[in-house]
């Protein structure tokens, strides 16, 4: 067979153009050695640190027994993962499913709730992320990662964190799942109020709807709690995780209640990776870790920690709308694109960071930060803030 060259690689995302070498904890550093301090963490999945010595140790010791195995066998690794993943779940739960990404995940849900209560409809929020497949792509609201595709046309887009009194009789009664996520990511960083939460859960109820939480990036800790849902005083009826729940690994979970997610069962979903021995490795140990170390604790206090020093260095620069989040899982918003901000901060400071909505600098850092990194984050925004539009 004749060669043709070197293929050409299309990215998803645009290239920031670090070629990264490696990783430890909550940093990494580029073929050059320079290092930088991540608050991108692969989109938040590196929560737990970068390559955590017990989790590679237990994927070493896995992929000496076996990697790939349809999840029609039972192995070790994945009642490993069942019983330490049981230890963390919310008390409501009692139905698991393991996927291998995000929008797995949320398709998983929609199809569970699809068949559950025998409807077509969906309930979204505008500002709301919850993948790019096709289906979990029907309940992503903007517009632009929806265009020039045949989307299902089941979701209504209802305005998030509106006044309960808005939401009061608005769900049709032939929706299937309201789908929210508990703090708007992709969006910000935009916490859910209480109310608006307990007002969906009054009308999932009032319609007979399933409620999903979507966990993917406020999930294992990463918000103060082990899931972000428990801030508030509202129990969903499933909830998407991943990202974080393998430190990194692509793993994602499904939780539900009782004969929700039996409906898929004999055949109604699947994935070849699902459940793999591998991952399932991950899980277990990252589980444990989570647990050992307390870590939705030091996410809290960090979290609230970087959240005051970036309100005292930032928070009165005229650019500087607002400082918000939850644990770990925060936001500079400013008047301005971000742009400009973001790349000043990986150029200058060495802190990797990503955009979030329209005008919102993300930090999702490693709950691993010290506060001598709270440090560095929070001057290296301030110089960037001021250097690109005066202070």
């Amino acid at each position: 067979m004749e060669a043709g060259g070197a293929l050409k690689l299309i990215r998803f995302y645009g290239f920031r153009g670090l070629r990264i070498a490696r990783g430890k904890g909550q940093y990494v550093w580029d073929v050059d050695g320079t290092k930088y301090l991540d608050c991108h963490a692969g989109h938040g999945a590196a929560f737990l640190g970068h390559s955590r010595e017990e989790i590679v140790k237990a994927m070493v010791r896995q992929s000496e027994e076996i990697i790939s195995l349809s999840s029609s066998f039972s192995t070790p690794a994945l009642e490993d993962a069942i019983d330490s993943f049981t230890r963390i779940a919310p008390g409501w739960s009692k139905e698991v499913v393991f996927m291998n990404t995000g929008t797995e995940a949320v398709e998983t849900a929609l199809k569970a709730a699809w068949r559950y209560t025998r409807r077509e409809k969906v309930v979204s929020f505008v500002g709301g992320f919850h993948g790019r497949t096709l289906g979990s792509l029907s309940a992503t609201w903007n517009p632009k990662y929806r265009a020039g595709y045949p989307i299902p046309k089941v979701a209504t887009f209802l305005r998030f964190n509106t006044d309960p009194s808005e939401i009061s009789g608005k769900i049709p009664r032939d929706t299937a799942a309201i789908i929210v996520e508990p703090v708007q990511g992709e969006a910000g960083v935009i916490p859910a109020r209480e109310e608006f939460l307990k007002a969906l859960r009054e009308e999932a109820d009032r319609v007979g709807a399933l409620l999903v939480f979507d966990e993917i990036q406020t999930g294992f800790g990463r918000t103060g709690r082990i899931w972000a849902h428990q801030h508030y005083a509202v129990e969903p009826d499933i909830i998407t995780v991943g990202k974080s729940i393998a430190g990194g690994i692509p793993a994602s979970a499904v939780l539900s209640r009782e004969e929700i997610l039996s409906k898929l069962s004999g055949g109604g979903h699947g994935s070849t990776h699902a459940a793999n021995p591998l991952a399932m490795a991950a899980v277990a140990e990252a589980s444990r870790i989570l647990v050992r170390e307390r870590v939705w604790e030091s996410a809290s206090t960090k979290g609230w920690e970087l959240a005051k020093v970036l309100q005292s260095e930032v928070g009165g620069l005229r650019v500087v709308r607002e400082i918000r989040g939850l644990g770990l899982m925060l936001s500079v918003d400013l008047r301005v694109d971000p742009t400009r901000v973001i790349r000043c901060l990986q150029m200058e400071e060495r802190v990797l960071a990503l955009k979030g909505g329209a005008t919102a600098v993300r930090l999702l850092p490693p709950y691993l930060i010290s506060y001598r990194d709270i440090r560095w984050v929070s001057l290296g925004i301030n110089n960037c803030i001021c250097r690109e539009f005066g202070c």
